[in-house]
């Protein structure tokens, strides 16, 4: 079997079988405390700030869920981060250093004396302190065990509902769990299908790390059950205490008067199944070739085969030289790109494409939102229903919801040394995970044997602080969506050699015709007083091959085929945890390119970025499988072992994957941003929407100027993130070619007149969506707001789809929606979500209208569409769109929904944090900005 890895695994072996003595010293039956550890030393020096709203405390009682309905009350330390996150959008103007923390908690390590709020010892190897300023556990072991056991603990303390609610997303379950809305029915039908196993298959995972990671393999396994004890013995001391989360009363789990019930016992796989709906959302890339695919086909059908493949090439930008970069010094890094003439390649036949089929054999509300509301005992009443449209509202999480895509977030703006006031590099950054109460991620400090670190881990795979501090390092991440999934085509026949069909179930794989694995899930629900959806069931179904999992059928050439996804991180959905445990390690993380080593055992997409007092550094981690030469990733690829991934071994889904040295990386660059953007020239995009302009340019353009004057500070560095946090990119990027194009002529119509002026001045204020005064909910400027929000869809319609034809445009919208502002509903997180203008047609319409003003484009697009390339017709087309639009009224802009009442702009905008439990939280302010933030710069280093 090829290694997972590469020869960075076998180089470090020595130093892992070095540190494999120390770390697998504490036993899981160590329970005995020993000598006091050393004091932690803090080189941060009260410089290192964090956020993460609305609050630490993510578990209410039944009592605390039934006053929060009743009176509005929250639970402490639930909600008390959420104004000093708001009050940036007003306070950032005047911020300096010393205000930073009206904004961010002190992210120091330890709880000063008095400041002390409670100490829990689970074990007597562990201690939780708890601080009183925001109620974060700082969990401190003199045994690697009680380390570990202690931070599952606190898990359970402040996450215990959330993590029973996603091990039942990852394994396919959540409306046998938590009831039948349609939202969940929705939600389990999106997130299965993309990781399916049998309980085997998440037990060989957890063995396969164990058995090939070496001592630190060992050891994730050892912390992780040290981890899922610390949560179980939360959950059998909340139970018996009676103080467990009050929706496993809500959901019928436990009779609130007997307590009779229980809280399944989490174990090992688990965990996998967490890793795998958290990886899958926030380090996937690549996959959609099938619609990539049929976009191309409506070209050459448009165009013919020779043009049509350009045009559509000039849509697909794999390398746009326009593109906004992260390493921007010039070096490349070739990967995934366009091969010269491919092979293998399996575009469908016209027409032919069907989707696999999911769902079978419904029964009662299954596929409906029918209700049946059961007769809820009087003091349960005002609960009644909270899970109504969902235990996740549709669309709230990215990759789920109707037509949704996986979708990547967060941001990251980092200067090196020598552009500061103090010499010493800085970074504000976090990730962009959408906006939960509570969140998807907790607080935490961990200290113990071999861990020092503070930050955040996604509830349920905290064993170790997955973005954060060390003693002396900061680090975070931002999603990569590199290629890493690729589409397969495989050839379908039948076992008695007859002819195949569409429908068959078996296909050909290294000449033999062998049968597709069925993988089913069977879930029912009947009403509670959570969830009133009337009693019904479903079966689920996927088809798993070799080459991955049956998304699609189609012909090729006639002969019918199954499309097929293939993830490299599938089967592999916790192998990351050795890059995790390594950054939570200071005597493995020592510099820049310790960190980045680190960084290259994370096997899902990310770029990390990372600081300390002399360094600003990146890396790109991911199984970036090498592929068979000239095999193009962007289309499906035929199931040959000709096209196979170089090193393909299907037992346990292992490839050759590109070294160290071929992933982005960088050190010592003047500066850095990232926000989801091109990492660098050569690495081809693994979707459309990385063009000429990109939201990454509001924190380029900003970052870069700070860098030419000098002196960058915290504070002055908060202010470009916070600024572009509130910028419309529309405004700014593409508004003034708008304009160009309009005022080439004097426009006579009065109306439309006043509408361009009142854009003009936008643009002039900064083209912000932010409100006239703190707290009035109105927009300066919000009749421009209101005029771009409804004129921008129709515009790119009016530019585009006469020159493209139907057809065509709409395949092309289908691979790349035409918005995301923050007032749409269709963004990676849906509405209210914060995350917007990651991607449209901005790129597009930018080209586009330079090719018609005449002025330099690079990389062009094969044709000039807006007024057929006439500057005259163009100007007429985009006037004709924004009279329609400036006559739409506010109500039919923002139509209203469950949070806000049609017309009202500053609430569809607004940022809701949508309740996985039965606690809500008022609405604030939009930013796009990310959900945990650090602000950071260390003066020393060990």
């Amino acid at each position: 079997m090829p290694p997972r890895t590469v020869t960075f695994r076998a180089a470090t072996a020595a130093a892992v079988l070095a540190l494999g003595a120390t770390l697998l010293a504490a036993s899981p039956q160590a329970g005995a405390a020993t000598a006091e550890p050393a004091p932690v030393t803090d080189y941060c020096r009260g410089q290192c700030d964090d956020i993460l709203p609305p609050g630490e405390n993510g578990n209410a009682t039944l009592v605390e869920i039934l006053g929060n309905k009743a009176f509005g009350t929250h639970p402490a330390h639930s909600d008390d981060q959420l104004d000093r996150y708001n009050g940036l959008v007003a306070g950032h103007t005047g911020l300096t250093d010393q205000k930073l923390t009206e904004f961010f908690n002190d992210a120091s390590f330890g709880v000063p004396k008095d400041q002390v709020e409670s100490v829990t010892s689970p074990r007597d190897d562990v201690t939780i302190t708890r601080d009183k300023a925001s109620g974060v556990p700082h969990i401190k072991g003199t045994t690697r065990y009680g380390t570990e056991f202690g931070a599952g603990f606190a898990a359970g303390q402040d996450r215990l509902w959330l993590m029973d609610l996603f091990r039942h997303i990852g394994r396919g379950e959540l409306t046998s769990f938590a009831g039948g809305a349609l939202a969940n029915q929705g939600l389990e039908q999106q997130f299965w299908p993309q990781a399916p196993y049998t309980e085997a298959d998440l037990e060989a995972q957890v063995e396969y790390i164990r058995t090939h990671e070496g001592a630190r393999g060992e050891q994730a396994m050892a912390d992780a059950q040290a981890y899922v004890d610390g949560i179980n013995a939360y959950r059998e001391k909340s139970k018996n205490g009676r103080y467990f989360p009050g929706e496993y009363v809500l959901t019928g789990k436990i009779d609130a008067i007997t307590n009779v019930g229980e809280i399944q016992p989490f174990k090992l796989t688990d965990l996998i199944s967490i890793a795998s709906v958290v990886g899958g959302q926030f380090g996937g890339g690549g996959g959609g070739e099938v619609t990539a695919a049929l976009s191309l086909l409506a070209a050459q059908q448009k165009y013919g085969v020779a043009e049509g493949t350009e045009v559509w090439e000039s849509f697909r930008q794999r390398e746009d030289p326009e593109a906004v970069l992260t390493v921007h010094d010039g070096t490349a890094f070739p990967y995934a790109g366009k091969p010269g003439k491919a092979r293998g390649t399996a575009l469908p036949d016209s027409g032919s494409v069907t989707a696999e089929p999911l769902v079978y054999d419904r029964t009662g509300s299954a596929g409906t939102d029918r209700k049946a509301p059961v007769k809820a005992p009087a003091g349960l009443r005002k609960a009644q229903g909270i899970y109504d449209d969902g235990v996740i509202p549709e669309g709230s999480l990215p990759g789920s919801g109707s037509g949704a895509q996986r979708r990547g977030m967060s941001n990251a703006l980092l200067v090196s040394g020598e552009h500061t006031a103090s010499g010493h590099p800085i970074a504000v950054f976090g990730p962009q995970t959408g906006y939960f109460a509570p969140q998807l991620m907790m607080l935490q400090e961990l200290q113990g044997p071999g861990i020092s670190a503070r930050g955040v881990s996604f509830a349920g795979v905290g064993m170790y602080v997955q973005m954060g501090r060390g003693q002396d390092y900061a680090w975070s991440a931002t999603s990569a969506a590199q290629d890493i999934t690729d589409t397969y085509a495989v050839d379908l026949c039948e076992p008695d050699g007859s002819t195949p069909t569409k429908d068959s179930t078996h296909y050909l794989y290294r000449g033999t015709c062998t049968a597709m694995e069925t993988l089913e899930r069977t879930n029912s629900w009947t009403p509670t007083v959570a969830d009133s959806t009337a009693k019904g069931s479903y079966r689920m179904q996927v088809r798993r091959t070799q080459y991955g999992i049956v998304t699609h059928r189609a012909t090729v050439g006639g002969k019918p085929v199954a499309y097929t996804a293939l993830r490299s991180t599938y089967r592999h959905e916790a192998d990351s945890i050795i890059g995790f445990q390594m950054f939570n390690d200071p005597s493995y993380v020592t510099d820049a390119a310790s960190f980045q080593r680190a960084a290259s055992n994370i096997d899902y997409a990310f770029n990390w970025f990372y600081t300390d007092s002399r360094t600003a550094a990146f890396y790109n981690s991911g199984m970036n499988p090498v592929r068979a030469a000239d095999v193009d990733p962007a289309l499906p690829v035929r199931a040959e072992r000709a096209y196979e991934w170089q090193g393909f071994d299907p037992a346990a889904n292992t490839a050759t994957y590109t070294p160290f040295a071929e992933h982005p990386h960088s050190s010592g660059q003047d500066y850095y941003i990232s926000w989801n953007n091109k990492q660098a020239k050569g690495y081809a995009a693994a979707g459309f929407g990385l063009g000429a302009v990109h939201r990454g340019d509001l924190l380029d353009q900003r970052v870069s100027k700070l860098v030419e004057q000098g002196g960058v500070t915290r504070a002055s560095l908060t202010r470009a993130m916070a600024e572009a946090a509130v910028t419309d990119l529309r405004g700014e990027q593409l508004l003034p070619e708008l304009l160009k194009v309009i005022r080439s002529r004097p426009v006579t119509d009065p109306g439309l007149d006043a509408a361009v002026q009142q854009l003009e001045s936008w643009r002039a204020a900064g083209s912000q969506r932010r409100e006239s005064s703190p707290g009035s909910h109105a927009y300066s400027h919000a009749d421009a707001v209101r005029i771009m929000d409804a004129w921008w869809p129709k515009l790119v319609e009016a530019e585009f789809r006469p020159g493209l034809g139907d057809g065509l445009y709409d395949a092309l919208t289908a691979a790349l929606a035409t918005d995301e502002s923050p007032a749409a509903s269709h963004g990676p997180s849906g509405a209210h979500s914060g995350s917007a203008f990651q991607y449209g047609w901005w790129g597009f319409v930018d080209k586009d209208l330079r090719q018609v003003l005449g002025r330099p484009v690079e990389g062009p697009l094969a044709r000039t569409y807006c007024g057929g390339g006439d500057a005259d017709s163009c100007r007429d087309a985009l006037l004709a769109s924004l009279k329609q639009a400036v006559a739409e009224p506010a109500t039919e802009v923002y139509p209203g929904d469950d949070t806000c009442k049609a017309g009202e702009q500053w609430c569809t905008d607004s940022i809701v944090h949508r309740p996985l439990g039965g606690i809500g939280q008022k609405a604030i302010h939009w930013q796009n900005r990310p959900t945990y933030q650090q602000v950071v710069e260390f003066p020393d280093h060990r």
